[in-house]
């Protein structure tokens, strides 16, 4: 490839360290679109002949075959996807094969194949997403009126229902998908016919190959296109944030399980045993997303010091751009695969999540915000009687709805018998009607909602 100015060939070493072959082969299909992009441009503007430019064509053709029969190889002594192809273009026809790199760079060639990468990617994550949130619809469908502790510092707080909880995930799943659709706009710039950093003085048309590779424009700033790899920072931050949300539910999952709380039971699937403890059902599949979450974090970072003090325009360093993408691109579609099947089988075990519910005093804010609206107490005051009237059922270990009206009038003679009314975690779910509150009749609002978005062709 420099053979014109370099006498002897590379060392062993660094031929090692200078190849990407091994990990940037995954992107061959891009690499077969850009080229096919811009050697259909060349032959349009007359840079390359009519001819020579359909017998490119052809030979890409014959290139992308073998791929897909074969598979690629680990040519180290071709560094990267981008020299294996002409190699292998050359092959099928002959000298005109290097016709194609005119008025191109690997610099903007590699930057082209890169953002068709994530794009994809992106548009992989956007499907599996989708049929998260599918999932927890459904399930959070089932479970508008199952009633669960609702929790602070994993202290019994206030009762929910498990719909209202599965639709706080797909709350944070809507978000996700709307951070990877923000990262694909910004990136669908086309980088193509920057060349190695200043443009090309060919007379090429940017915004064909822009518009054939199905970008809205082409980029720019020669210098900024193939420097640029803010694009893959997107998509690892947007990954990272999707995973801390995998994780938090892979998290509840796991404590869930577990035969204290006792609330979910994982299907054989997604659950393995003990090879010394026959009763064992580890959650191994939710402890494995949640330690994915800090591999794709990793990434993140990893990208982002490889990049914070890189002058322009390319520098070799940017070749361990790719790693960290496709590491964390994989890891996020297992998780998703995972969490959504782990969502659709779970048996929810509804009559113990109630039980852990009634035995918290998770009605004791009801009884406040009682003696507010029917007693005129002010707040901090009806805080202070409340706290009274849980002492007392501690003491006597019974629940806030079953301590005598006596008791509780011998706490403040305020209280009569219409708090029972509110006393149960019924009553408590079915009183919180503020928007995005947990009564069963929002949740199915919520739901119904989300489903409208679906069928507009929304993000739910």
């Amino acid at each position: 490839m420099w053979g014109g100015r370099f006498a002897e060939g590379p060392a062993a070493v660094m031929r090692e360290i200078n190849a990407s072959i091994p990990f940037d082969k995954r992107m061959w299909r891009q690499d077969l679109a850009g080229s096919r992009a811009h050697v259909a441009m060349l032959g349009a503007t007359g840079i390359v002949g009519v001819d020579d430019a359909a017998a490119i064509a052809a030979g890409l053709d014959v290139v992308a075959a073998g791929y897909e029969a074969d598979g690629v190889p680990d040519d180290l002594s071709l560094e990267d996807i981008h020299m294996l192809t002409e190699a292998r273009l050359a092959d099928a026809i002959g000298s005109t094969a290097g016709r194609l790199h005119t008025a191109r760079s690997r610099n903007d060639q590699v930057a082209t194949d890169f953002r068709l990468w994530v794009r994809d990617a992106i548009d992989q994550v956007d499907a599996a997403l989708d049929g998260l949130q599918d999932a927890l619809l459904t399930r959070a469908e089932e479970h508008a009126d199952s009633v669960m502790p609702g929790f602070t510092h994993l202290q019994s707080a206030q009762p929910v229902t498990l719909g209202h909880h599965l639709m706080a995930y797909h709350e944070m799943t809507r978000r996700d998908r709307s951070r990877f659709a923000d990262a694909r706009a910004r990136l669908n710039e086309c980088p193509l016919g920057s060349a190695a950093l200043a443009g090309t003085g060919f007379p090429i048309d940017r915004h064909a190959t822009a518009r054939a590779l199905g970008f809205d424009r082409p980029t720019r700033n020669s210098l900024d296109s193939v420097s640029d790899r803010d694009f893959a920072l997107d998509y690892l931050a947007a990954a990272s944030a999707c995973s801390l949300h995998l994780s938090r539910l892979a998290e509840e999952f796991v404590l869930w399980t577990s035969q204290p709380f006792g609330f979910v039971a994982l299907s054989d699937q997604w659950s393995t045993g003990s090879s010394i403890m026959p009763q064992k059902r580890n959650p191994d599949a939710a402890e494995l997303v949640r330690g994915h979450a800090g591999r794709i974090a990793g990434c993140l970072v990893a990208l982002t010091v490889t990049m914070k003090g890189l002058p322009l325009a390319y520098s070799k360093d940017m070749q361990d751009d790719k790693p960290p993408v496709f590491e964390a691109h994989d890891l996020l579609a297992l998780s998703i695969a995972a969490m959504t099947g782990m969502v659709a089988s779970a048996t929810f075990r509804t009559a113990r999540m109630r039980q852990v519910a009634e035995a918290g005093f998770s009605t004791a804010t009801d009884l406040a915000d009682w003696l507010v609206r029917e007693a005129g107490l002010p707040f901090r005051e009806a805080h202070h009687v409340t706290g009274r009237a849980v002492k007392a059922a501690e003491d006597r270990g019974e629940a806030l709805h079953d301590l005598p009206l006596d008791v509780l009038t011998a706490i403040d003679p305020r209280i009569d018998a219409r708090v029972y009314d509110v006393l149960s975690v019924d009553a408590s779910v079915a009183s919180r009607t503020s928007f995005g509150g947990t009564a069963p009749a929002n949740v199915r609002a919520a739901i119904a909602r989300a489903r409208a978005a679906i069928d507009t062709g929304g993000t739910a």
